[in-house]
């Protein structure tokens, strides 16, 4: 029998990034991979050159008071129906799914036909759309020991860090492009594919200071790139070498995603978290709080950014100290483990 596994999972680069990371381990035991995902979602840029790219319409939630709020169970019923389609036109033996809003229509459907289903959650703890899924989920993986023993099929699999992929000659490609130093260290302020208002502004507003030590490279989020010429300042809206940029990284400054913190703990890279608190559900407060304790980063809140440039020092401080502890968190095998319950399911 032939076996056709859908991904899905969007609305920020880390829903999508687990999926791609996955592919490779997928392969050899997938007749057929498709990717479902939505419209217009940074998603379809991402995934459409590796596996057939099937979009849907999908709805999110407006965590403030807003009309669009009204539109959610007639958008969702729409993508419901669009998933369903899918699934059954493509033969679809089991979904994986990584989460976010472009999700849900996709994994009610899936329940809806009795498809075997896996999730996985990055932070420390559920999302409302994997917070649904885990309900009927097969297997609910984690990136956390401790989010694992709060759902019913819990396994916990660690953060699906892609360990194995080649930097090649992009580094010094990246290196010219952003006109990178070779005698001054580098500082990489990214807010999550996005992009954070709140971190763009304190960089922008202390960015005198910051270029005294370092260079600032700034992933700033799309449409939100400042127009600031300084010898020591580079922005990016978005960049696909983000393996090569932590390559040259010396210090981080971040939000609270746990795809992006372990991606610079994998690269042993010290960082300042500054979580997003307003319009979210708390999970960025809780991620950094949690490496905060555990002293894998330094945690700024967001009613604290007056105190943004000294704990910017004690980034620089703590640094050397950071590198040595970092390691311990890390997982071992993580898409191993992810991949093997996935095939195994499958069959």
């Amino acid at each position: 029998m032939k076996k056709t596994i859908a991904l899905t999972g969007g609305g920020t680069a880390g829903h999508v990034t687990t999926n791609l990371n996955l592919i490779p381990y997928l392969i050899p035991n997938f007749d057929k991979i498709i990717y479902i995902g939505s419209q217009t979602g940074l998603e379809r840029d991402m995934v459409k050159d590796k596996v057939a790219y099937y979009p849907i319409t999908t709805t999110k939630l407006n965590r403030s008071l807003s009309i669009s709020n009204l539109f959610i169970p007639y958008r969702l019923y729409q993508g419901y129906k669009e998933a369903k389609k899918l699934l059954i036109e493509n033969n679809v033996n089991v979904v994986f799914s990584k989460g976010g809003y472009v999700s849900l229509p996709v994994v009610l459907a899936c329940n809806k036909l009795h498809i075997p289903l896996i999730i996985h959650e990055s932070d420390l703890t559920l999302g409302l759309a994997n917070r649904i899924a885990a309900r009927f989920a097969n297997t609910v993986c984690t990136t956390f020991k401790e989010t694992a023993t709060m759902v019913k099929n819990g396994v916990y699999t660690g953060a699906p860090l892609n360990n194995i992929a080649p930097l090649s000659q992009n580094v010094a490609r990246v290196k010219n492009m952003y006109n990178l130093p070779n005698n001054r260290p580098i500082c990489l302020v990214v807010g999550g594919s996005l992009g954070a208002k709140n971190i763009n502004d304190l960089v922008i507003t202390n960015l005198d200071y910051l270029t005294k030590t370092h260079f600032i490279l700034h992933i700033t989020g799309k449409g939100k790139s400042p127009k600031i010429k300084h010898e020591n300042y580079a922005s990016i809206e978005f960049t696909l070498y983000i393996k090569e940029i932590l390559s040259l990284t010396d210090i981080a400054i971040t939000r609270g995603g746990a795809n992006m913190i372990f991606e610079l703990l994998q690269a042993n890279i010290p960082m300042l978290i500054i979580p997003l608190e307003k319009g979210s559900r708390g999970d960025q407060v809780k991620n950094g709080s949690y490496f905060a304790e555990h002293n894998y980063a330094l945690l700024l809140r967001e009613r604290d950014s007056k105190n943004f440039v000294s704990m910017f020092d004690s980034l620089i401080a703590r640094a050397p100290f950071m590198r040595k502890v970092n390691h311990h968190i890390l997982p071992n095998n993580s898409l191993d483990k992810l991949a093997e319950i996935i095939i195994k399911t499958a069959k």
